[in-house]
């Protein structure tokens, strides 16, 4: 076999001679060691491509545990808060409901001291509620944090009022308590009342600045209204006296006492026994001299007494 190999601008011509050896020579070559060379380089190149796509594969696995993690983490977040919501709801309803148990209760108090028909205010009954159903809304839930608010500013406004009212009526009472009102012996009957008269001592006409109530000696006299003692001793004219300031302006006078049973500064309730019926002083047989002052001056008791009964003595 001739090879001519020509040489590139103007270059001599080179000439080789193979003989049948060096061609048969590299026919083999090319026959058993070129395959070979070809299937360790294909190796090669699938074996580094099959590396790369495993890192590929190892990187995207833990990407998406790495997205699941997170999105476990934020499930456990919002489910933690959903019932964060739910605990604090279920605080404001048990809220609500101990307020409007104790409204209730206030309410139905106020009814019967202001005395109320407890019919028509019956606070321990549903109050009448009615209208057509509403179809349900995603709206729900903001509707209903709404109306828990709404209530607890109601429940706060009524408490209030409710409260104001409490005061009034307890201030009432006490004012119902500490004017002088009922009978201030066990029996008895009024022997002389209040105004002009004639003097059982001297026969001349006399004013009379309170009322003489007859009864046994030694009969219980009670007070005739909340107060407190201001005077326990002897007056003149009046022998054995009790005198009680029930405030705004009133107060009463217990004269002719046979002993007083309270000292000066005591605090005395309606009812309690303050002195015992007697017979000191200006008198001529035994029984209670009773006066009711107002801005210290005389006025008639009649209209403070109840007539004869007897009180419920507080001791």
């Amino acid at each position: 076999m001739n090879i001519i190999i020509v040489a590139d601008k103007g270059g001599a011509n080179r000439h080789a001679s193979l003989s049948h050896r060096h061609v048969l020579v590299i026919a083999l070559v090319g026959l058993f060691f070129l395959p070979i060379f070809l299937g360790g380089m294909t190796y090669q190149i699938r074996s580094t491509l099959d590396r790369h796509s495993g890192t590929m594969d190892a990187d995207l696995v833990a990407q998406q545990q790495e997205e699941l993690q997170v999105q476990r983490v934020a499930i456990q977040t919002a489910r933690r808060d959903a019932e964060n919501h739910l605990n604090a709801l279920a605080q404001r309803l048990g809220h609500l409901q101990a307020q409007v148990l104790r409204l209730n209760a206030l309410g139905g108090r106020l009814t019967s001291m202001a005395g109320l028909d407890p019919q028509e205010f019956d606070f321990t009954a549903q109050p009448a509620m009615g209208g057509p159903a509403e179809p349900a809304t995603a709206q729900d839930a903001s509707l209903v944090l709404s109306s828990l608010s709404e209530l607890d500013q109601q429940v706060a406004v009524q408490k209030e009022q409710l409260s104001a009212l409490e005061t009034l009526l307890i201030d009432k009472q006490l004012q119902k308590a500490l004017m002088p009102s009922g009978w201030p012996v066990n029996g008895g009957w009024v022997s002389s009342s209040f105004g002009f008269r004639a003097d059982p001592f001297t026969g001349r006409r006399s004013m009379h600045q309170g009322v003489d109530i007859a009864s046994p000696l030694g009969s219980a006299i009670h007070a005739m209204g909340d107060g407190v003692v201001t005077f326990a001793g002897e007056k003149r004219g009046y022998g054995n006296m009790v005198e009680i300031n029930h405030g705004q302006g009133y107060s009463t006078r217990y004269a002719h006492v046979a002993e007083w049973l309270v000292r000066v500064g005591d605090r005395v309730t309606r009812g309690q026994t303050v002195a015992k019926v007697g017979l000191t002083g200006r008198s001529t047989g035994p029984h209670l001299h009773f006066e009711v002052l107002r801005s210290h001056h005389q006025v008639d008791p009649v209209s403070y007494l109840n007539g004869p009964r007897s009180l419920v003595a507080h001791k």
